[in-house]
């Protein structure tokens, strides 16, 4: 032991291996923040979805595409003709075994509850009828 010097110790090797405990961390807090987020967003969604600024008409086709219309009383309409809910199955189904590909429009007034457009829509799913259009307005002020 002399006097006047420290002993020095070796020096450890430098740490090759990555340590995962942060990163870890950090991935769970954010997976947390986004779980409690998620449904916030979806909540906070407010949708007026009948009116369109921008909407283009549709291409004229060969055939004329078929219109149901649900007015604000829940009455349906086929082609602007008042039908009953069984009339309007029939015509649906008549219409799907004749073309498979038909284009069919919908035009729904907005205060239709949804309960009944979904149930409109499942209908045309069952049968297998795809090509749908709903049917806007453009507002009032929309410029031209």
């Amino acid at each position: 032991m002399s006097f006047g010097r420290l002993e020095r110790r070796e020096a450890a090797p430098p740490m090759s291996d990555i340590n995962m405990t942060p990163l870890i961390d950090v991935m769970l807090v954010l997976l947390v923040i986004f779980m409690v987020a998620a449904p916030l967003m979806t909540a906070a969604l407010q949708l007026d979805l009948p009116k369109a600024m921008a909407a283009q008409p549709l291409p004229s086709s060969a055939a004329e595409p078929a219109r149901v219309s649900l007015d604000a009383r829940g009455q349906a309409f086929w082609n602007d003709q008042a039908v009953d809910a069984a009339t309007l199955q029939a015509r649906l189904t008549a219409l799907a075994q004749a073309d498979p590909e038909a284009e069919i429009q919908l035009a729904i007034d907005q205060t239709v509850p949804y309960g009944r457009v979904a149930t409109l829509l499942d209908q045309l799913q069952s049968l297998k009828l795809t090509r749908l259009a709903f049917v806007t307005a453009a507002p009032a002020s929309a410029p031209r």
